[in-house]
């Protein structure tokens, strides 16, 4: 059981997560391997902490709601997959030992530091790809078709989000862009929906699974959504492109923590 000081710091490493996933992303970073310093067991700690981050995906679909315009039959072909894939990964997460665990977190903490060094890279890309797409196409039968292909990498990020989950935006941004011919904004603006499908059916299942530490995760919600609100409002004034770099040399600076552990 955690002391005042610990759940106080766990407070204030939720808003500080909140305003890193709103800005550039990545506030697993801070979270996980605090609550791991805590000396809470691993898959505890990312069961606690995907439980209490889940909250803040609301706040950026809410915010990004008129991107959405037009694309709901494609939103309803890819959430039943999204959330399947996000128990899928929770159930794997569970079936693992601690031992197992313990010993792929740096890789995945690795990998999800990469993808967020490689952020405004895959971004660039995926503009420059669909530069010549215009306002959404009509959802006709033949193109609806062509688009059932993306809700298996969209299911293989699920899981992967069930799993861990650090770096699951980008992973998704850059598994829809490839996959859809549509604009950025559009794109951006599906990522948190299937975000919070992933990780709202994780939570459901982990809220069952008796690992959840209620007490801390309620305060993390808190805290996490607070940031989000934070996060979104000093977005226009502060750098994200460094506030990333910062967030890409802490995962490496964690993942380097584990292994000398």
């Amino acid at each position: 059981m955690l002391n005042s000081w610990q759940y106080l710091l766990m407070l204030l490493a939720a808003v500080l997560a909140g305003c890193l996933n709103a800005l550039a992303g990545g506030g697993t970073f801070i979270t996980f391997p605090l609550l791991t310093a805590f000396g809470v067991p691993a898959i505890t700690a990312n069961v606690t902490n995907t439980v209490a981050l889940c909250p803040g995906y609301i706040g950026a679909a809410w915010a990004q709601a008129r991107g959405l315009r037009g694309q709901k039959a494609r939103l309803l072909r890819l959430l039943p997959f999204a959330t399947f894939g996000g128990i899928v990964g929770s159930y794997l997460l569970l079936r693992s030992s601690e031992h197992i665990f313990r010993a792929i977190v740096p890789f995945l903490i690795l990998a999800a530091a990469g993808l967020l060094a490689a952020q405004e890279w895959l971004r660039a890309w995926i503009s420059r790809r669909f530069l010549e797409t215009k306002s959404v196409l009509p959802e006709t039968p033949q193109r609806q078709l062509g688009e059932w292909w993306v809700v298996l990498p969209v299911a293989l990020a699920a899981v992967y989000g069930g799993y861990f989950g650090a770096g699951l935006g980008v992973i998704l941004l850059a598994v829809l862009g490839i996959c859809l011919p549509e604009s950025l904004p559009r794109l951006n603006a599906l990522k948190p929906i299937i975000s919070f499908a992933i990780n709202g059916s994780s939570a459901l299942f982990f809220v069952f699974s008796g690992r959840v530490i209620w007490p801390v995760a309620l305060l993390m919600a808190v805290g996490a959504l607070l940031g989000g609100a934070i996060g979104g409002r000093v977005a226009n004034h502060l750098s994200a492109h460094w506030l990333r770099r910062v967030v890409v040399l802490l995962g490496v600076l964690v993942a380097v923590l584990y292994w000398l552990r």
